[in-house]
C-alpha cells in the first residue's frame, strides 16, 4: 500500500506506511523542510521527510540551497500566514530554480492565495499531505502551480506521523482535527474533525521510535484529549497501552482542554512512572463573560477545581496555560479579572496570544474591537507576570535532587535537560550522559534564563 494516509471512510483495520522506492529512480535531489507552528506540524514534517530519503532525496538544512523546499504551514494567526508568504518569496529569490511545495492549515484555507505567489510549484491540501512525496517527485520541474483543495466535511484523512532527528524526544501524533469550533478558531476548517488511528497502531508507532533510541515521547493532536472519536476508543486507554511499551522512560501530554482532563486521566499520571507531572492546558481567558463569548465549554470555576485536582495528587506538576488577550468585548476588567485570576492560580507558565482575526471565523463579526495598542499593553502585562511565575516555579527546585533526561545540544560547555516536570537544568557537558536519565542534585537558578544548575550524583 503506498499511500500514507488512514482513510476512515474505508473503515480498514491497522495500516501501516509503506514508501515505494522502486517508484521513484532518480539521481538523489536535495530536499529541506521548512515547518510553520505547532509541534503537529513537526511530527509531519519530520515524517515526510522520511518519505523523500527513503525515497532517495538527501536532506539538507533549511539554510542550504535544495532543488526542492517544502513548506508545512500554519494558519492560527495573520502573522503565521504572512510568514509563509514571505518564506516562500525568500526561497524563491535565493534559489530561483527550487520546486517549492506548501502543505499545511494555509494551503488548506488559502490553496488559490498561495499557488498565485511566484515561485510556488504544488499546494497540497491537508487531507492530500500524505500525497505529496509522490506528487512532488513526479513533478519533472518548475512550472505552473498545481493545488488540491477541499471542505472540512471532507478531511478524513488521517496522516500519521512522528518526528524523528532528536536523539532524545519525540512527537507522536495520534488525534487530529477538531469539533469544538470556538468563535476565534480555523482549525476546524483547515483539520477537520477530530478523528485517529486506533491504539494498536499507536502503539506500533512507540514501539519504533523505542527501537531508534529515543526515551521521551510527546504525545500530541490538535484536540489531543478527544482520541477516540473514529474508533469508539479512549484516550486514558491510549495512555494505559503506551505505558507498557518497553524502551521509552517518559511520556508527556503535549496540551489537552479542561474539560476532557478527567480524574481517571489525573490519578493515571499521578501513578505511573513513566507519564510525567507536566500540562499543557488552555485557559484563554480568566473572565467567564469572554469565555462564554470565545464559545470555550468550561467556567473559570471548572478551570480552579481541575488545576486544584492535579495538585492534590502532583503538588509539584509543571502546568502551563494558553492565554488570548484583547478578544472582542474584553474590557479593562475583564482583563484585570484574567489577570488576578491567574495570580491566584500561579501556574509554571504562561503562552500568551494577542487576539488575531481569522476571515471565517465568529469573532469577525463580534462588536467592541479591542485596539493592538491595547492589546499590546496587556500582552506585555501577562508576559511580566509569567516570568514572575516562572522563576519563582524555578526556584523552588534549589537545593533539591531530581531525575534530567540531558539532550545533545551543547553551548558554553554545557549540557541541557529537562526534569520531570519540566525545569531546565544545565551540567558541564559529558558526551556519556546524553539520552541518559541522571539523578542530579539541583543548585542555583540563574535569574535571566531560569536554568538550574546541575550536579550529577554518581
Amino acid at each position: 500500500m503506498s499511500r500514507t494516509f488512514y482513510n476512515f471512510a474505508r473503515q480498514t483495520g491497522a495500516v501501516r506506511r509503506t514508501v515505494s522506492i522502486t517508484a521513484v529512480r532518480m539521481q538523489k535531489r536535495k530536499v529541506n523542510f521548512h515547518t510553520l507552528g505547532c509541534k503537529l506540524n513537526f511530527s509531519e514534517s519530520s515524517t515526510l521527510a522520511r518519505e523523500f530519503e527513503q525515497g532517495g532525496f538527501q536532506r539538507v538544512s533549511t539554510a542550504e540551497a535544495a532543488d526542492i523546499s517544502v513548506i508545512n504551514s500554519c494558519s492560527v494567526t495573520e502573522h503565521a500566514d504572512k510568514k509563509c508568504r514571505n518564506l516562500i518569496r525568500r526561497i524563491h529569490r535565493r534559489n530561483p530554480e527550487a520546486i517549492i511545495a506548501v502543505t499545511g492549515c494555509y494551503a488548506q484555507l488559502k490553496p488559490r492565495e498561495i499557488a498565485a505567489i511566484e515561485g510556488v510549484d504544488l499546494v497540497l491540501s491537508n487531507n492530500d499531505k500524505g500525497e505529496l512525496f509522490r506528487r512532488v517527485a513526479a513533478l519533472p520541474g518548475k512550472g505552473r502551480a498545481q493545488f488540491t483543495s477541499c471542505d472540512a466535511e471532507e478531511l478524513t484523512n488521517f496522516f500519521a506521523a512522528f518526528s524523528s532527528g532528536d536523539r532524545t524526544r519525540t512527537f507522536l501524533k495520534v488525534q487530529d482535527g477538531c469539533d469544538y469550533k470556538c468563535a476565534y478558531c480555523t482549525i476546524h476548517y483547515a483539520r477537520g474533525a477530530s478523528r485517529n488511528m486506533p491504539i494498536a497502531d499507536m502503539v506500533e508507532e512507540a514501539r519504533q521510535i523505542a527501537a531508534a533510541g529515543q526515551r521521551e515521547i510527546v504525545i500530541t493532536g490538535v484536540n489531543t484529549g478527544d482520541f477516540g472519536r473514529t474508533t469508539g476508543e479512549r484516550f486514558i486507554d491510549l495512555l494505559r497501552a503506551l505505558d507498557s511499551v518497553a524502551g521509552i522512560d517518559r511520556y508527556r501530554i503535549s496540551s489537552i482542554e479542561p474539560n476532557l482532563l478527567t480524574d481517571e486521566i489525573i490519578d493515571f499520571c499521578a501513578s505511573s512512572a513513566k507519564f510525567q507531572h507536566h500540562f499543557h492546558i488552555p485557559l484563554q481567558s480568566g473572565s467567564d463573560s469572554v469565555l462564554a463569548r470565545m464559545r470555550r465549554r468550561y467556567t473559570t470555576a471548572r478551570f480552579a477545581e481541575r488545576i486544584e485536582a492535579v495538585r492534590r495528587r502532583m503538588p509539584d506538576a509543571f502546568i502551563g496555560i494558553d492565554v488570548i488577550v484583547g478578544f472582542p468585548g474584553e474590557t479593562e476588567e475583564d482583563f484585570r479579572t484574567t489577570r488576578d485570576f491567574l495570580e491566584r492560580i500561579a501556574p509554571a507558565y504562561l503562552h500568551i496570544f494577542p487576539f488575531s482575526e481569522r476571515p471565517g471565523t465568529p469573532a469577525v463579526d463580534f462588536p467592541d474591537k479591542v485596539q493592538p495598542s491595547v492589546a499590546t499593553r496587556r500582552v506585555e502585562s501577562l508576559e511580566a507576570l509569567c516570568r514572575d511565575l516562572h522563576g519563582s516555579f524555578c526556584a523552588r527546585a534549589e537545593g533539591t535532587t531530581d531525575e534530567v533526561l540531558f539532550e545533545s545540544t551543547m553551548r558554553g560547555g554545557m549540557m541541557f535537560g529537562y526534569t520531570g516536570n519540566y525545569r531546565r537544568v544545565k551540567a558541564p557537558y559529558d558526551r556519556t550522559r546524553i539520552n541518559t536519565i541522571c539523578r542530579v542534585r539541583l543548585g542555583r537558578m540563574d535569574p535571566e534564563t531560569f536554568d538550574l544548575e546541575g550536579e550529577i550524583i554518581a
